[in-house]
């Protein structure tokens, strides 16, 4: 029986090849989506699954508020730790680490140099017990227990040391530049997905020895973000209590300054979880975008949008078709079959024709994987198809999607009467056109809500990457000096021979750009008029010649006098919140930071520090304030000419950069590339749109197209008698085409205001943003109809084209 079903499928399939490639290719593309949004979320929450008791084990982080700003740290004060441990009966365990990144690490028997070195942290003991590591050598217990001694992973051991075995590798000596560790223990990588990256573990009391001992201060006050803690609570343990109680805490620790300033501390525990997908206080791996639920869902919803289509189509086409079955089904009844075999030989058709386009999104499925090559994660490929669970989850998706889109037509086509079929009374059974109607107002509704939003997304990524950002961006370069450089001189050596080469039109030494996804904040206050001011100002570090460099204008007062003077050169945000509201007027006063009165020698005009996703801030611009301790001056900043050998030029800034700082890594960067990354994640979502677009349109015109073969083929003997009786080429056209157009046209009504109130929530991200302008829809509106009009000419311009005699002859 079950063998007959899938023959009599497979012969109803090919019968109608034209329906059957409609459906195929309309389900195969929203699968395709499906596949790749499911092995997105797969991948991404198969993070950090692997460890013993991992449910239980949190990240301590703070949560800021200053003013009306809100934001997250992912570092807590170093006695938080100690607290914990001493006053928390639910903390089983507790392990506090330091973030380390130097220069370079050199292996002094191998003379192996490493300059990638952002994964290395300070660790007490407990780390180990913490999470589970594979010893291959060492003794897990004495591996840290002094200074000066490092843990590494097996894959970095092995690149400081080729040719050694883990227990040749102990008592092997690593050079940090400013200390000396030997290796202690070897411990396997995690071979499982994690955001627990780390692969140098160097003894606790060790980073006294370093420049990041002031970030070891036992001080409630100081939350650095290198700082963090990890603790391990019992099973039965209440985490809204404890939350309750780390709130408590932090608060009874305000100190004055803080409480003046309005800044506001809170400590919690983030799950360990929560890590992989929490954009509020980060993850370890800077080499990659952080997961983010809330894209991940944008992503569902898109896939589940096109799955959708595809599976309204099948519903559409087939009940469409239903009166081409109905004298089989007359037949068939008559014969005996009953209503529940017909229903399962419908499914059978329904599931043959989801297993063909399962196969064929397998091919488009690799296909898209390229396309979005830098959207996924190089982990996400077809090999996770033969992850079980993944499996599994195809084989679900596969029924789900067969009984979707089988169920109703099958309810429809089972539910002929026999003897009415049979005598041709067919009329009433063509199985729903409103409901046909209603479903292809809804795919064309959906194309319509992609196409708004691709216009207006695209909209204001031009804006963002073209509005004057208030300095010059073009033809500016910077370069970093290796971090951690404390010998001044050689920065100015660099300087020189930088400023030598032809085509060098100036150099400037200085911190960030004017324009950056990091800065230093700090806090500003002043008293004029009897009336006290205080606010946060974000600082920019450059000599004489940076505000010149990049064109930022000063609009009173004069430049600083030299590159070490403590005097400060304000922006107009930072004038008008410290009270003043000309410029001029704050010229010689005297503000209060860090403890020490500054002179405000200038005012520049204001230009975006960040992203026009961020409003500008505060900002004071001045000389290399700790020159003799850290030096601020880290980026040597460059201004080219237009018309040069821009490669050779590059070639020639290397060349100088090596021969000042020898075995170090060159890297160069433009100013204006640097601030097209800001928008990277945008651009990756216009990019998303586009192609969801192209094929939502894609995916409605099939299921159009499917439509109005088969309103032509019903509609041919009407169409052979209106041409008899004079009506010309142009009427038919219009007849057939007024149906489906009314259609798209309603879709639209439907769309815009969906559309304009998910952009326009998008657009609040950002500060400075386009606006919404009318033309979007009406272009989206425009577009989609000539669409449609297209799809539907090119089958009934040719069913009226047709000679009547064809079609009237066996009348």
């Amino acid at each position: 029986m079950i063998r007959n079903y899938f023959k009599i499928a497979w012969r109803n399939i090919t019968k109608h090849k034209a329906f059957s490639l409609i459906n195929i290719l309309s389900l195969s593309i929203g699968l395709s989506a499906a596949l790749i949004i499911g092995m997105m979320v797969y991948h991404d929450f198969s993070f950090d699954k692997f460890h013993s008791k991992g449910n239980q084990i949190y990240r301590a982080v703070s949560d800021l508020e200053m003013n009306d700003d809100k934001f997250g740290n992912p570092g807590t004060p170093i006695p938080l730790g100690q607290t914990m441990a001493a006053d928390y009966p639910e903390v089983e365990m507790k392990a506090h680490l330091l973030l380390y990144s130097t220069d370079k690490v050199i292996s002094t028997s191998t003379q192996k140099v490493s300059t990638i070195n952002d994964r290395a942290i300070f660790v007490e003991p407990s780390y180990f017990e913490l999470f589970k590591y594979k010893w291959l050598a060492g003794n897990p217990n004495t591996a840290l227990d002094k200074p000066n001694k490092t843990v590494l992973v097996q894959s970095r051991a092995a690149y400081f040391f080729p040719n050694l075995t883990p227990n040749e590798i102990i008592g092997q000596v690593l050079d940090y530049g400013e200390m000396q560790t030997s290796v202690s223990g070897i411990v396997a990588d995690f071979e499982q997905n994690t955001d627990i990256i780390f692969n140098e573990f160097i003894s606790y009391d060790t980073v006294l020895q370093t420049k990041m001992k002031g970030t070891a201060t036992q001080d409630f006050g100081s939350i650095n973000s290198s700082s963090q803690l990890f603790v391990r609570l019992r099973s039965d343990a209440d985490i809204a209590s404890v939350n309750e109680r780390l709130r408590a805490l932090a608060i009874s620790n305000w100190d004055e300054d803080s409480i003046e300033f309005g800044l506001k501390s809170y400590y919690r525990l983030q799950p360990l979880s929560d890590i992989h997908f929490n954009t509020k206080y980060g993850i370890y791996d800077n080499s990659r975008s952080q997961a983010d639920k809330s894209v991940l869902t944008a992503l569902g919803l898109v896939a589940l949008f096109l799955l959708s289509l595809g599976v309204v189509n099948f519903v559409n086409l087939n009940t469409a078709n239903a009166t081409k079955r109905a004298k089989e089904i007359g037949v068939r009844k008559t014969l005996g079959s009953s209503r529940s075999q017909l229903i399962k030989q419908f499914l059978g058709e329904t599931f043959i024709l989801t297993l063909l386009a399962t196969v064929v999104s397998i091919g488009v499925t690799f296909w898209l994987l390229n396309v979005f090559s830098d959207f996924i994660v190089g982990e996400v490929d077809l090999s996770l198809l033969s992850e079980p669970l993944v499996a599994i989850g195809v084989i679900v998706l596969i029924l789900i999607v067969a009984l979707a889109a089988g169920f109703y037509p099958s309810l429809v086509l089972s539910s002929f009467k026999p003897n009415r079929v049979l005598k041709g009374d067919i009329k009433t059974h063509s199985g729903g056109s409103s409901i046909r109607k209603g479903l292809t107002v809804f795919q064309f509704a959906v194309a319509h809500v992609f196409i708004i939003a691709t216009l207006l997304v695209g909209k204001q990524i031009h804006y963002v990457m073209n509005r004057d950002m208030g300095f010059a961006k073009e033809n500016r370069l910077f370069v970093n000096a290796p971090f951690g450089e404390k010998d001044f001189s050689k920065k100015e050596t660099f300087q020189t021979l930088v400023k030598r080469i032809p085509g060098v039109e100036a150099v400037s030494l200085g911190s960030q750009p004017p324009a950056s996804i990091s800065g230093h904040i700090n806090f500003m206050e002043m008293t004029h008029n009897n009336q006290g001011y205080k606010t946060e100002i974000r600082m920019l570090y450059g000599d004489t010649d940076y505000l010149e460099m990049y064109n930022i204008p000063l609009i009173a007062g004069r430049q600083l006098r030299n590159d070490t003077i403590m005097e400060f050169v304000l922006n107009e945000k930072a004038v008008s919140t410290l009270g003043f509201q000309n410029p001029e007027d704050i010229l010689n006063k005297q503000v209060m930071y860090e403890d020490t009165l500054v002179s405000v020698v200038g005012v520049v005009k204001d230009f975006n520090q960040r992203t026009l996703k961020d409003a500008i801030m505060p900002l004071a611009f001045t000389g290399d304030l700790a020159r003799s301790g850290w030096s601020h001056f880290g980026m040597l900043h460059i201004k080219t000419s237009k018309n040069i050998d821009l490669p050779a030029t590059i070639s020639q800034i290397e060349n100088a950069y090596l021969n000042v700082f020898p075995n170090n890594t060159f890297e160069i960067n433009f100013i204006d590339q640097t601030i097209a990354n800001f928008y990277s994640e945008d651009e990756q979502l216009a990019k998303l749109l586009n192609w969801a677009t192209g094929l939502a349109i894609l995916i409605s015109c099939l299921g159009l197209l499917g439509l109005v073969i088969h309103t032509t083929e019903r509609r041919t003997k009407e169409i052979g008698i209106r041409k008899v009786l004079g009506a010309s080429l142009l009427q038919i056209n219009t007849l057939l085409c007024k149906e489906f157009l009314i259609l798209v046209a309603i879709a639209f009504v439907i769309a815009a205001p969906i559309a304009y109130y998910g952009i326009n929530n998008w657009l609040q991200d950002f500060s400075y943003k386009t606006s919404i302008s009318f033309w979007v829809f009406l272009v989206s509106g425009c577009a989609m109809i000539l669409s449609a009009l297209l799809v539907i000419s090119a089958k009934t311009l040719r069913a009226a084209n047709a000679n009547p005699v064809n079609s009237l002859r066996s009348e």
